[in-house]
C-alpha cells in the first residue's frame, strides 16, 4: 500500500471514530441496534467526509495528534490565562480603564487544528474575541489593547499559547 492510500485510511478511519464518539455521546445507548446504527451512520458520514475533517495537505499524525506531555501544561496555561484576564478584566470595568481595538497579526503555526485552537483560546480568553482567522493571519478585538504594531500586538495576545502550541501540536 503506498503512503497516499494509507493517509487516506488513517484519515478515514480517524474520522469514523470521531462520529462515532460523538454518537455515543449523545445517544447515550448501548443496545446493539443502536450501536450498529451509529457505527454505520459514522462509516458513511466518515467515507463523504474525511477529506474535509482532516485536509490533505495535513496528513500527517504530528499535524492532528498532540503531544501528551505538553498538552497538559497547554490546558494549565490556557486556564491561568483565563482567570488572570477574568480579573483584569473585571478591574477594567470597575475602573473604566480600558483601550479596546482590532489588531491583525500573523500565526507561526502551521496545522489549521493548532490556528484553529489558538483562535478559540484567544476568543475564550476575556478581553480578546478572535473576529477572522485566514491561513495564518488573525483579526482580533482586544480590550487592552496597548500597541497597533501588528508583531507586538500579536505577541501580547498570542505570545505564550502560540509558543505552548508549537509544542503540543508539531
Amino acid at each position: 500500500m503506498d503512503n497516499r492510500r494509507m493517509w487516506i485510511l488513517i484519515r478515514f478511519s480517524i474520522t469514523a471514530a470521531v462520529l462515532f464518539a460523538v454518537w455515543l455521546l449523545f445517544t447515550t445507548n448501548l443496545e446493539p441496534f443502536s450501536l450498529a446504527a451509529g457505527l454505520a451512520g459514522s462509516l458513511l458520514i466518515a467515507y463523504l467526509t474525511y477529506d474535509v475533517f482532516i485536509a490533505s495537505h495535513q496528513a500527517n499524525l504530528s499535524y492532528f495528534i498532540p503531544n501528551l506531555l505538553f498538552l497538559p501544561l497547554y490546558i494549565l496555561l490556557a486556564v491561568a490565562l483565563l482567570y488572570s484576564s477574568s480579573f483584569r478584566m473585571l478591574i477594567a470595568v470597575i475602573t473604566g480603564k480600558a483601550n479596546p481595538r482590532i489588531v491583525h497579526f500573523r500565526t507561526r503555526l502551521r496545522s489549521d487544528m493548532a490556528r484553529m485552537l489558538l483562535a478559540t483560546t484567544i476568543t475564550l480568553t476575556p478581553g480578546t474575541i478572535t473576529l477572522d482567522l485566514n491561513d495564518d493571519h488573525l483579526t482580533v478585538h482586544w480590550f487592552f489593547c496597548s500597541t497597533t504594531h501588528g508583531k507586538a500586538a500579536g505577541e501580547a495576545v498570542k505570545g505564550r499559547l502560540e509558543r505552548m502550541l508549537q509544542r503540543v501540536l508539531s
